[in-house]
C-alpha cells in the first residue's frame, strides 16, 4: 500500500508517518505534477481556496444508495448542504453554463460534478458533461465526487476523461457500523440492506480508491462525523484510506436539523460541537493532511467557497445569454491572482520572522470575517460566516469556519442573530473584521471575545500574527490574563441566502 501512495506523489515522511502533501501544502512541499493539479483548486488547496472558485452542474440526479443524513430535494435555493438543487440540467444545458460561469468569473478553475445523486449513478449524463466542456473549456479541472459503489466499474473512463481529481464519500471501514448509516444500497440490479449492504459498499469503495490512485488520479475523502456512530471509528478510516494513497482527508461534521426531513434529523442524531469536530480531525492529521475549509456545498455551488452565486446563473438567465469564451483573458486574470497570492505568502513569512523569537505555549482560536482574496475584508454585520484560525508561535493555520445569520438586516442589527454568532466563536479569543458597530463591540468584549478592526483590508495570517505577537506581550506584561475559551457550536440550521 505505501508504494501506491508513493506512486501519486503522497508519501510519507517523519516517524508519525503523516503524509508530505494535502491541503495546506506550498509548491515547495509537493512533486511539480502534483502542484500543477493542486495549486488552483479550491478543494484540494487550502491556500488556493481563498482566490479561485469552483462551480457544480446538477446533471446527475439519480443515486444508489440511501444515507441516514441525506434528503435529496429539489427548490430549497436558501440551503447550503450536500444533494440540494434549484434546477437539475442536462449535459448540453451543463456546458452552457459552466462557459457562462468561466466567462464572468475569471477565477472559476473547477468544474464538478456531485450530484444531487452519484454521478456514477448517472454515469452517461456525467460523462457527456465532462466531454462537452473539456472541448469547449480546455483549461478547466474536471472533478467528481462519489459514493465509490460504482467507481471501480468507471476507472479507466475517469483517467481517459482526464478527471484528475475524485471525491469518494467513506464513512465506516466495518460493515457493523455501516449498517448504522446506509439503510439500502442498489447494486448490480438488486438492492441490498443491513450488513450485506454495508460491506458491498465498503469494498467497492476501497477498491475504487486504490484503482485510481495506481493511476496518479488524486483522491480526496470525504467522511461525515456522526456522534455516537463513527466518530472514533473515522480514525480507522482515516488509517485505511492513506495507506490506499489518499491525498487528503476531510472530515465534515453531521447536518441533522429536523428540518431537513433525513432519517438522523427527525430521530434526534445530533451532529459533533466545534470542538470534537477539531479533536478528531487533529488526530487523524498525523496520519494525512486534513481538509479543514470545506462548506459542504450544493450541488449547484457557484463562486469561492462560502459564497454561492447560482442565483446569477439560472437556466433562464444562461440560455440568454451570448457567451464568448476568452482563455486569454482568463488567463491574464489567473496571473494577477497569483502575484496577490505571492504578495499574500510573503507578508505572512515577514510577520513569522518577528515571532520566532518569541516563546510561549499558548495557543488560541481567532475568527475572521472575510470575502476571499485572503484579505479582512468583510464588515461583521455582513459577514455569514467567520473563518477560524489556530494562532501559535509557529504562526496562523486555518482550522474551520462558523456560519452564522447575518447581524444587520436593513440597516438594523439583529439583536438574537447576535446572540447566536457570539454563541457560534464562543471558543474564540478575537474577531477579525474589516468595521463593526458599537452594539456588537460591546457585547463581544463582555462574552470575552476581543473585536479586531486595525487590520481591515490586510491579509489574514499576517495580521493575525501580528495581533498574536502583541497579545503574548500583553501576557507576559500582566495586562492580560490567558484562558481558555469554552465550547462553540456548529450550525445545524439552513443557511440562508445573502441573495
Amino acid at each position: 500500500m505505501q508504494a501506491i501512495a508513493e506512486h501519486k506523489g503522497c508519501g510519507t515522511s517523519g516517524g508519525s508517518g503523516k503524509a508530505s502533501c494535502g491541503s495546506q501544502a506550498g509548491q515547495g512541499e509537493l512533486p511539480t505534477e502534483i502542484w500543477e493539479k493542486v495549486k488552483n483548486h479550491p478543494c484540494y488547496s487550502e491556500e488556493a481556496h481563498h482566490h479561485y472558485a469552483r462551480m457544480h452542474v446538477a446533471v446527475a440526479p439519480a443515486c444508489n444508495i440511501q444515507c441516514n443524513y441525506c434528503n435529496r430535494k429539489y427548490d430549497c435555493a436558501n440551503e447550503s448542504r450536500p444533494g440540494v438543487v434549484s434546477e437539475k440540467l442536462t449535459p448540453e444545458q451543463a456546458a452552457k453554463k459552466v462557459l457562462a460561469v468561466a466567462s464572468t468569473i475569471p477565477q472559476m478553475t473547477v468544474l464538478g460534478i456531485a450530484g444531487p445523486g452519484d454521478p456514477l449513478a448517472n454515469p452517461k449524463k456525467t460523462f457527456m458533461t465532462f466531454e462537452l466542456v473539456a472541448r469547449a473549456a480546455p483549461d478547466i479541472k474536471l472533478c467528481l465526487s462519489t459514493n465509490g459503489l460504482m467507481l471501480p466499474d468507471h476507472v479507466d473512463t475517469i483517467a481517459r476523461f482526464k478527471i484528475d481529481h475524485v471525491t469518494i464519500t467513506i464513512n465506516m471501514v466495518d460493515p457493523a457500523i455501516g449498517a448504522k448509516i446506509y439503510p439500502w444500497i442498489f447494486y448490480n440490479h438488486k438492492r441490498y440492506t443491513g450488513l450485506e449492504a454495508a460491506k458491498i459498499l465498503n469494498d467497492r469503495q476501497l477498491q475504487g480508491l486504490e484503482m485510481l490512485t495506481e493511476r496518479g488520479i488524486l483522491c480526496k475523502i470525504n467522511s461525515v462525523m456522526i456522534p455516537g456512530i463513527n466518530d472514533q471509528h473515522l480514525v480507522e478510516v482515516n488509517k485505511a484510506v492513506k495507506s490506499r494513497g489518499a491525498f487528503l482527508h476531510n472530515i465534515m461534521p453531521l447536518i441533522s436539523a429536523p428540518e431537513h426531513g433525513t432519517v438522523f434529523g427527525l430521530n434526534g442524531q445530533r451532529g459533533p460541537t466545534a470542538q470534537e469536530l477539531k479533536a478528531l480531525q487533529d488526530v487523524c492529521k498525523g496520519e494525512m493532511n486534513m481538509m479543514r475549509h470545506c462548506r459542504q456545498c450544493r450541488a449547484d455551488a457557484v463562486g469561492l467557497l462560502g459564497e454561492d452565486r447560482s442565483a446569477e446563473f439560472t437556466t433562464e438567465k444562461v440560455m440568454a445569454m451570448d457567451v464568448k469564451y476568452d482563455l486569454e483573458m482568463r488567463k491574464a486574470y489567473q496571473a494577477k491572482v497569483e502575484e496577490e497570492r505571492v504578495a499574500k505568502v510573503a507578508a505572512e513569512q515577514e510577520e513569522l520572522a518577528e515571532l520566532a523569537s518569541e516563546m510561549s505555549g499558548i495557543k488560541l482560536l481567532v475568527a475572521v470575517a472575510t470575502k476571499g482574496s485572503g484579505l479582512i475584508n468583510e464588515h461583521f454585520g455582513h459577514a455569514k460566516e467567520f473563518q477560524v484560525y489556530e494562532l501559535s508561535t509557529t504562526g496562523a493555520k486555518l482550522v474551520g469556519h462558523r456560519r452564522v445569520d447575518h447581524y444587520c438586516r436593513g440597516g438594523y442589527g439583529e439583536e438574537e442573530s447576535l446572540a447566536t454568532i457570539i454563541h457560534a466563536i464562543n471558543d474564540c479569543h478575537a474577531v477579525f473584521v474589516a468595521k463593526i458597530g458599537g452594539c456588537p463591540k460591546s457585547n463581544l468584549l463582555k462574552a470575552g471575545i476581543e473585536p479586531v478592526d486595525q487590520y481591515a483590508h490586510e491579509f489574514i495570517e499576517k495580521s493575525a500574527i501580528a495581533w498574536f505577537k502583541s497579545y503574548l506581550e500583553r501576557v507576559q506584561s500582566g495586562e492580560i490574563q490567558y484562558v481558555d475559551r469554552s465550547e462553540a457550536a456548529i450550525r445545524q440550521s439552513a443557511l440562508i441566502s445573502a441573495a
